[in-house]
C-alpha cells in the first residue's frame, strides 16, 4: 500500500514538472521559437477534451452500460470532420476581432452587447461548475482508493483539496501573466499538450497490461466475460439506450467539443495556424480511438475480478493494478489520471476567469460610478486581480459543488450535465456566424430559455437528489404538476435524462432565438456586427468603424490605463512601424490606429467594454450605424466585383484557351484534309497509271499474243478492282462519319459471323500457309448489329493477320469469348508486330506500316483499321491493338451484349 506522502511528494513533483514545462514553453515563445506553432500540439491541446471523465468514467460507464460509453466519443470524431467549415470560420473571425473568450465571441455578434456577455459567463461559471468537481471528485477518488481513506474524511485531510489549490496557482502563475487575453498563454497550452501525452501513454500502459498481463488478449477477455454473463455489455442492447439516446449523446458530444469553454479556449483562442486543422481533423479522432481502445477491456476485466459491485466501476483504473499488487504501475495510472484532470482545470479556470473579468465584473465595476475607474492612471493591477481571484473562486466552488452534490452522482453523469449546459452556447454562435437575420434580442432570449429548462431539468433533480431540495420534486413536479416532473417534462418520457434535457432545452433555445429573430428588428449596431461576421471571408478586419478626432497621446493614456504603460508602447510602436505613423502626444490618430487600440484594449477588458472606452477619447461623432451599414454595403459590392471581374478573367482565359486549341485543331484538320486528298490523289493515281499502260499497249498492238494479252487484260481487271475498293473504302468513311450510313440491325450469333468470316478469308491463309487457331466460347449472347458491316471488321484484321504473319510457320489465333459483361474478340498474328508508339497511328487514315525485309511493303492504302473503328465504335464498342508475346500482333474489340448470358464459361 502506498503511503499518503509518497503521493502527496509524486503529485507535487508532476505538477512541478507542469511548471517546468510551461515555463520552457514561455521562454521559447520570448525568444521567437515557438514550440506550440505546431499542427500535433495543436491536436494534443484540443486533447484536453478527455478529462478525468476519459480516463475513469469511460470505464465506469463502460462497467454498467457496455458499449453505451462510446456516444461520448461518436460525437468528436463526426464534427471533426466539419471542423474546415465551421472552426476554420470561427478562427477567422476570432482573428479578425481579437476575440477573448466564447462569452466574448457571442457578445461579439450581437452588437458587442455587455447583457449577452454577462448572461453567457453566468451560463458558462454555473454550467461547467459540474465538470470541474467531476476533475476533483476524481482526484480525490483516486487518492481515496490508493490510500484506502474514508470517504468522511475531513476536507482538511482531503488531498483533492490541495490538488485543487496547486491547479490554482499554475493557473495563476502561466494564465494571468498578461493582461491582453489575446495573447497565446504558450506555456499553458505547451504543459496541456505534454498532459495529453502522459494520459494517453498512461491509459494505454494499463490497458496492455489488464488485457496481455492479467489476460490473453482481447478475445480471452471477452470470452471471459460472455461465460461469466457480461456479455449483455457487448451488445446495443446491454448499453441501456434506445435510438434516441444514442443519437442525443452523439449531438451533445459533438456540441460540447466546440463550445465547452475550454475546447473554444484551445481550439480558437489559442490556435497559431488555422492550417493546423489540415492535420488535427484526422489526427484527433485517432487520439481519441488510441485512448479508447482499451476502456471495454479494463472495464470487463474489472467486473471480472471484482463481482458484485465490490468496487466502484469508476475506481476500476486503479483497483485491477492495485489488486495484483503492481505500485509502480498503480502510481503510473494514479498521474495519468491527475493529468487528466488538472489540464481539464487548468485550461477552464482560465477560460473563465477571462470570461468573468471581461464579461461580467468589469462591466460592472465601470458602470459604478462612485468608484471612479475612469480616472484611475493604472488598472492593470486590478485586472490581474481579478482574473487571479476569479481563478482561486472558481475552484474552489467547483470543490464545494462536488462536496455538497458531486457525491449523489457518477463522473459520466457530472459531465453529461455540463456539457448540456455549453450546448446551450450553439445555436446562437452557429446561427450568428451563418445567418445574418440573428437578432440581439433573439440570443437573449433563445440563451435564457435554454439555460432555464437545463436548470429545472438536471440542476435541480441534482439538488434534489442530494437532498438540498425536497425529493418530492422529482416524482410528483412543480407544485405538484404532474407535466412538470423535471424528468417527464409534459409527459415526454422514455428518454435517458441527458438526452430529455437536451431535447427541451435546445428545443427552447433554438426556438425563441428563430422566432424573436423573424419578428423582431436588428438595431443598426447589430447588423453591422453580422454583416462582419457572417461575412468575415470577404470583408477580412472590416472597415474603419471611428471618424472624427483623437489624439495619440489619449489613446496612449488609455491603453496604458488597462494593458500597462510597457505593454502599451510596445504595441503602438510596432503597429506604427507597419503603417508609418507618427506617435507624438499631440498627433492626431487616424481611424485605423483608432481601430487598432479598440482590438487591444478588447483583449484586456472585453469587446463591449472596449468599445465604450475608446468612446470617450474620440472626440466628435463616431461613424454613424447607417454610414457603417453604407460602408460595409459599398464594401461587399466592391469586393463582389473584383471577384466577378477575377471570375470572368478565369472565364476569359479558359475561352481563349479553348479557342487557341480549337484554332490549332483547325489547322491539324486543314492540314489532314491536305494530307488526305494528296493520299486519295496518289492512290488513284497508281491504278489508273497501270490501267492506262496496259490499255495503251494492248490498242497499240493488236497482234499481241493471246497468252500475253491475257495477262495484261488481268492486270487491267486487278487494278480496276483495287480502284473499285479504295472508292468504296472512301464512300464508306465519308458515309460513317458524316452520319448517312445505312446500318441494317439485327439480332445475330457473333459465332456465325466469325465462322463466316473466317471462311471468306480461308482461301488466303491456305495460300500462304498460315495455321489458323479459332478459339470459340460456349453459351456466348447475342448481339444487336449491322451484320455485313461487323463481318467486314473481322474479314479486315484476319486479312491483316494473315498479310503480316511470318512466311514460314505464320499462325493466326482468333478468340471469341465473354469479358467483363461484354462480348470480347480478338485476332492474334505472329508477325513482326506493332511497334509500341504506332499502336494508336494505325488507326489513322492513310497509315501503314513498313512490312519486314523479306515481305517489303504490304498491300493496301490504310483505310481498313480507321473504318473498323468507326463500324466498332458505333456498335458502342472499342477497339485497340497491343503487342503479342513472343512476337506479333493483338487486335482486339469488345461489343456490348443484347441479351444476359447463359452461363458462365
Amino acid at each position: 500500500m502506498l503511503s499518503s506522502w509518497v503521493l502527496l511528494l509524486v503529485s507535487s513533483a508532476y505538477l512541478g514538472l507542469l511548471f517546468a514545462v510551461a515555463y520552457f514553453g514561455d521562454r521559447r515563445a520570448e525568444q521567437g521559437r515557438s514550440i506550440i506553432n505546431s499542427p500535433y500540439v495543436y491536436t494534443l491541446s484540443i486533447a484536453v477534451y478527455c478529462t478525468a471523465w476519459t480516463f475513469y468514467g469511460s470505464v465506469g460507464r463502460a462497467a454498467a452500460a457496455g458499449v453505451g460509453f462510446l456516444p461520448i466519443y461518436l460525437g468528436p470524431t463526426l464534427m471533426a470532420a466539419l471542423w474546415w467549415f465551421v472552426l476554420r470560420r470561427m478562427l477567422r473571425i476570432t482573428k479578425a476581432y481579437g476575440i477573448t473568450s466564447i462569452a466574448d465571441f457571442v457578445a461579439s455578434r450581437y452588437g458587442k452587447s455587455a447583457l449577452l456577455g454577462g448572461l453567457v459567463t453566468v451560463i458558462a461559471v454555473v454550467g461547467i461548475m459540474p465538470y470541474i468537481s467531476l476533475q476533483l471528485k476524481a482526484v480525490s477518488t483516486s487518492v481515496s482508493v490508493i490510500l484506502d481513506y474514508p470517504a468522511t474524511a475531513p476536507f482538511w485531510r482531503d488531498l483533492g483539496l490541495y490538488v485543487a489549490l496547486l491547479m490554482a496557482a499554475f493557473s495563476i502563475l502561466f494564465g494571468t501573466r498578461h493582461i491582453d487575453a489575446t495573447e497565446h498563454h504558450q506555456g499553458m497550452v505547451a504543459a496541456i499538450a505534454f498532459e495529453s501525452v502522459v494520459k494517453l501513454i498512461a491509459f494505454v500502459t494499463i490497458g496492455l497490461f489488464v488485457t496481455y498481463g492479467m489476460h490473453d488478449g482481447f478475445g480471452d477477455v471477452f470470452t471471459k466475460a460472455v461465460n461469466a454473463g457480461l456479455g449483455h455489455l457487448l451488445t446495443f442492447e446491454g448499453a441501456g439506450l434506445n435510438y434516441a439516446d444514442w443519437f442525443a449523446l452523439t449531438c451533445l458530444s459533438g456540441l460540447a467539443i466546440l463550445f465547452l469553454p475550454r475546447q473554444f479556449q484551445v481550439a480558437v483562442i489559442e490556435n497559431v495556424n488555422e492550417d493546423h486543422l489540415t492535420k488535427a481533423i484526422w489526427l484527433f479522432p485517432l487520439y481519441l480511438l488510441a485512448i479508447n481502445l482499451f476502456v471495454l477491456p479494463i472495464a470487463l476485466a474489472g467486473l471480472l475480478r471484482f463481482p458484485d459491485g465490490a468496487v466502484h466501476g469508476d475506481a476500476l483504473v486503479l483497483a485491477l493494478p492495485m489488486a495484483e499488487n503492481w505500485q509502480l504501475l498503480t502510481l503510473f495510472t494514479y498521474l495519468g489520471g491527475l493529468s487528466a484532470a488538472t489540464a481539464m482545470v487548468i485550461v477552464a479556470s482560465i477560460a473563465l476567469s477571462t470570461m468573468l473579468c471581461n464579461d461580467l465584473i468589469m462591466p460592472v465595476l465601470l458602470r459604478v460610478r462612485f468608484l471612479r475607474l475612469n480616472e484611475r492612471p493604472d488598472l492593470s493591477g486590478l485586472l490581474l486581480a481579478i482574473r487571479r481571484g476569479s481563478i482561486l473562486g472558481t475552484l474552489l466552488l467547483g470543490y464545494l459543488y462536488f462536496k455538497l452534490v458531486g457525491e449523489s452522482y457518477a463522473l459520466v453523469t457530472m459531465g453529461l450535465v455540463s456539457f448540456c449546459a455549453a450546448a446551450q452556447f450553439a445555436p446562437p454562435i452557429l446561427f450568428g456566424i451563418y445567418w445574418k437575420g440573428a437578432t440581439l434580442r433573439g440570443a437573449l432570449i433563445g440563451l435564457s430559455a435554454g439555460f432555464l429548462v437545463w436548470l429545472y431539468t438536471l440542476l435541480l433533480p441534482a439538488l434534489a437528489r442530494s437532498g438540498w431540495l425536497d425529493p418530492t420534486f422529482l416524482s410528483e413536479g412543480l407544485f405538484g404538476i404532474g407535466l412538470l416532473r423535471p424528468y417527464e417534462l409534459f409527459g415526454l418520457s422514455g428518454l435517458d435524462p441527458i438526452s430529455h434535457a437536451l431535447l427541451w432545452s435546445l428545443t427552447a433555445n433554438v426556438a425563441s432565438l428563430v422566432g424573436w429573430s423573424l419578428v423582431g428588428r436588428q438595431g443598426s449596431f447589430e447588423r453591422i456586427q453580422a454583416s462582419l461576421f457572417v461575412e468575415v471571408d470577404r470583408l477580412g478586419g472590416g472597415p474603419h468603424l471611428w471618424r472624427g478626432s483623437a489624439l495619440v497621446g489619449d489613446l496612449r493614456a488609455l491603453l496604458a490605463r488597462y494593458v500597462g504603460a510597457e505593454r502599451a508602447e510596445q504595441a503602438l510602436a510596432a503597429h506604427a512601424r507597419m503603417r508609418g505613423l507618427s506617435l507624438a502626444a499631440d498627433a492626431q490618430a487616424d481611424s485605423d490606429l483608432v481601430n487598432f487600440a479598440e482590438r487591444l484594449l478588447a483583449g484586456a477588458i472585453g469587446a463591449a467594454s472596449a468599445r465604450v472606452m475608446i468612446s470617450t477619447v474620440v472626440k466628435g461623432a463616431d461613424f454613424s450605424p447607417d454610414q457603417v451599414l453604407a460602408i460595409l454595403d459599398e464594401a461587399s459590392q466592391v469586393i463582389e466585383y473584383s471577384r466577378q471581374l477575377e471570375h470572368k478573367s478565369r472565364a476569359l482565359e479558359v475561352a481563349t484557351e479553348e479557342l487557341r486549341r480549337a484554332n490549332q485543331r483547325l489547322t491539324e484538320l486543314d492540314r489532314l484534309k491536305d494530307e488526305f486528298i494528296s493520299t486519295v490523289s496518289h492512290e488513284l493515281r497508281t491504278p489508273l497509271t497501270s490501267i492506262r499502260s496496259f490499255s495503251e499497249i494492248l490498242l497499240d498492238n493488236p497482234g499481241l499474243e493471246l497468252t500475253e494479252r491475257n495477262q495484261f487484260l488481268e492486270i487491267v481487271v486487278k487494278e480496276s478492282e483495287r480502284l473499285t475498293r479504295l472508292i468504296n473504302d472512301i464512300l464508306d468513311l465519308s458515309r460513317i462519319e458524316s452520319g448517312r450510313m445505312e446500318w441494317h440491325l439485327s439480332t445475330c450469333d457473333p459465332k456465325e459471323i466469325l465462322e463466316d468470316a473466317l471462311a471468306a478469308t480461308s482461301g488466303l491463309f491456305k495460300e500462304k500457309a498460315i495455321a489458323l487457331e479459332p478459339e470459340f466460347a460456349s453459351n456466348l449472347p447475342r448481339i444487336t448489329v449491322d451484320r455485313d458491316r461487323l463481318m467486314q471488321v473481322v474479314i479486315n484484321l484476319l486479312s491483316n493477320a494473315a498479310k503480316f504473319a511470318r512466311a514460314d510457320g505464320g499462325r493466326v489465333k482468333v478468340r471469341l469469348r465473354r469479358q467483363n459483361g461484354r462480348l470480347a474478340v480478338s485476332v492474334e498474328d505472329n508477325g513482326p508486330g506493332i511497334p509500341p508508339d504506332q499502336g494508336e497511328a494505325v488507326f489513322d487514315r492513310f497509315h501503314q506500316l513498313e512490312g519486314d525485309e523479306l515481305s517489303g511493303k504490304p498491300q493496301g492504302w490504310g483505310l481498313g483499321l480507321t473504318i473498323c473503328r468507326q463500324i466498332v465504335e458505333h456498335f458502342g464498342g472499342r477497339i485497340w491493338v497491343e503487342p503479342a508475346k513472343p512476337s506479333g500482333a493483338v487486335f482486339s474489340f469488345t461489343l456490348p451484349t443484347t441479351l444476359a448470358p447463359a452461363g458462365e464459361d
